[in-house]
């Protein structure tokens, strides 16, 4: 039995990277291909049976991991986002989702035959959208940040709300059971339920902040302790009343993310990577455990319901609560569109189906079937349409095919101004006004201050951007600025210029160029080396290659006066000059610009060019 256990939970990780990384590659939301996974594991193989594996742990281990993802997301949920757009969000998860619950179960109700107490718990269960398939989707569909924000919002805070009100409407059914049905005691419970989440969230969230910020836990138990207390918020407001864990914790993270002088970007890293392994394996195990031939039955009625749910109960959901609002109606329709079901629904429900099946509801299984059914149809269709009607409507983003360049002298002005000519938008940043200055007189985009400071968290407009050029004369400044911008563009995406060839000690350079990552335009290309070529009479020149003309021809016509800098592909990707072994190999078609010295210097920086 052990090895058993062994070997399905090295398969179920091996499974879930396996699915990430597909759906990496073809961009598309993950929960697609785990959902697909977990169905061919379980109904269609065999092959995993997670009652039988796991036994009495299970939902404990499901009810820990979504208090994990839930807290991961609400730590990421600061209110200066959403300014201006408080009233959308908060009816959003108000009248919005009341409006949503009643209409989703008159839909299941009268297309599915469920029973009026069963129908309202399905809506319940429906109602929430969920961090594990808004975030995923949001890097795949890129909308504007408005539209971002406002459905991370309302993902994360209506995963717990959602539950609470599933909890309600069960509690309601099970007294209606007894006939003890009574209102009063109803909205006491709730009353407590709400009482104990904000309660134990609060107090926890502000405890581990204050330990945070007076450097009370070392840096290396800082990640250990946060995922204790995690638990222990859960645990003890689960305690106080069943059912407001998730209130607590998303209340703690909601709590820290907004106190000031927390450091908590190592936590988040920690959480996001064991947030993404969690969500993996729950969507495997929960899809495996769908009861193939009640999937099969549920018939047309199913597909009437998740027509309700996608064309009927989310538009008038978003028409109510953006009433008044300043969004356009683009940016609208683009929130009447995505809204995926996730995690909680599923787990709330498989946990709410075993408890109604004992406590005689033969349509229980039934509700869990249709329940994954929602899922995996939103999931796919608004997957697969999301990014295109945001182009349609013109409020997606563009194409990260932007630069943040740190540092605005003369080197980095005229880099940015061979690609801004390329069409590639550009970011100077530079604490040296003079600098600065220059950059805006001559019409560049820059900003005035540290790229890695607070200010800039807050004032950089990174939408499109993303790659970043370290042209600083500072080093230091280049390679912390790869390190912070890392997380964000990707490591493949960020290079600096290597450091002053005056360093003498091995130490020190080797410890650099492990921190840095992407040597930019090569190992021999200094900023010394850019700036004299520059004085010198050097220019930046772009140059198309043909058949006839091709990368070695150009290399030849040039010699030892060419510095290649980036060459741009035929579908107008950019790529960097690096190291030699990553360096891009130029086709006809391509545009190569590089750094070209006059023809009088060609016998004086020969030997530097080699």
């Amino acid at each position: 039995m052990h090895e058993e256990l062994i070997v399905t939970l090295t398969a179920l990780g091996l499974l879930g990277a396996l699915s990430q990384w597909f759906a990496w590659w073809v961009k598309l939301p993950a929960i697609l291909f785990l959902l697909l996974t977990g169905i061919v594991a379980g109904p269609v193989t065999g092959w995993l049976d997670p009652d039988a594996v796991f036994g009495p742990l299970l939902f404990p281990l499901v009810s820990l991991s979504v208090a994990v993802i839930l807290f991961e997301g609400s730590l990421t949920l600061k209110f200066s986002e959403i300014k201006g757009l408080e009233s959308v969000v908060r009816n959003m998860v108000t009248i919005g989702a009341l409006a949503t619950w009643l209409i989703i179960a008159a839909g299941a109700h009268w297309l599915m035959g469920f029973e009026p107490p069963l129908a309202l718990l399905f809506g319940a269960l429906v109602v929430v959208t969920g961090p594990t398939v808004i975030v995923p989707m949001l890097r795949t569909v890129r909308p504007n940040i408005r539209i971002a924000n406002i459905l991370r919002w309302e993902g994360i805070i209506i995963d717990p709300l959602g539950a609470v009100l599933a909890v309600l409407v069960f509690e309601f059914i099970l007294a209606s059971q007894h006939g003890k049905a009574d209102l009063a005691s109803i909205f006491f419970h709730l009353g407590k339920i709400i009482a104990g989440g904000l309660l134990f969230g609060a107090a926890a969230g502000q405890a581990l902040g204050l330990a945070l910020r007076r450097h009370w836990i070392p840096e290396y138990l800082q990640s250990i302790v946060t995922l204790s207390l995690v638990f222990l918020a859960f645990v003890a407001a689960n305690h106080f009343q069943e059912e407001s864990g998730l209130l607590a914790v998303t209340v703690m993270g909601v709590w820290m993310a907004n106190m000031r002088r927390v450091p908590i970007e190592d936590i988040l890293n920690f959480k996001e990577t064991l947030s993404i392994l969690l969500i993996s394996g729950l969507f495997i195990i929960l899809a495996a455990r769908i009861d193939a031939s009640e999937l099969q039955s549920l018939g047309w009625g199913a597909i009437g319901v998740f027509l309700v749910i996608q064309f009927v109960a989310r538009p008038v959901k978003v028409a109510i609560s953006t009433f008044g609002s300043t969004l356009n109606w683009r940016e609208r329709a683009l929130l009447a569109w995505i809204a995926p079901r996730g995690i909680v629904a599923a787990a709330v429900s498989a946990l709410f189906a075993l408890k109604l099946e004992e406590a005689g509801f033969a349509q229980a299984s039934t509700m869990v079937s249709l329940t994954f059914m929602v899922i995996i149809g939103t999931v796919v269709l608004q997957s697969a349409t999301a990014r295109p009607l945001a182009l349609w409507l013109g409020v997606a983003e563009p194409e990260p095919r932007g630069l943040l360049i740190i540092g605005a002298n003369g080197v980095a002005r005229a880099i940015a101004r061979a690609l801004e000519k390329q069409g590639f938008r550009t970011l100077l940043t530079d604490s040296h006004w003079p600098n600065v200055k220059e950059a805006l007189l001559a019409g560049q985009e820059a900003f005035w201050g540290n790229a890695i400071s607070a200010r800039a968290d807050r004032s950089l407009d990174l939408v499109g951007i993303g790659k970043l050029l370290g042209l600083s004369q500072n080093d230091h400044l280049n390679v912390l600025a790869m390190q912070k911008y890392a997380p964000e563009f990707g490591r493949n995406a960020v290079y600096a210029l290597p450091p002053p060839r005056d360093r003498t000690t091995t130490e020190v350079r080797t410890a650099a160029e492990e921190q840095r990552g992407n040597i930019l335009f090569g190992g021999n290309v200094t900023y010394a080396r850019l700036a004299s070529a520059l004085a010198a009479g050097g220019e930046i020149k772009a140059t198309t290659l043909s058949e006839a003309f091709d990368y070695d021809a150009y290399r030849e016509k040039y010699g030892n006066r060419l510095i290649p800098l980036f060459a741009i592909s035929r579908r107008g990707n950019l790529r960097i000059f690096s190291d030699p072994e990553h360096n891009p190999v130029p086709q006809p078609g391509w545009t190569v610009i590089s750094l070209i010295l006059p023809e009088r210097n060609d016998d004086q920086n020969g030997e530097k060019a080699e």
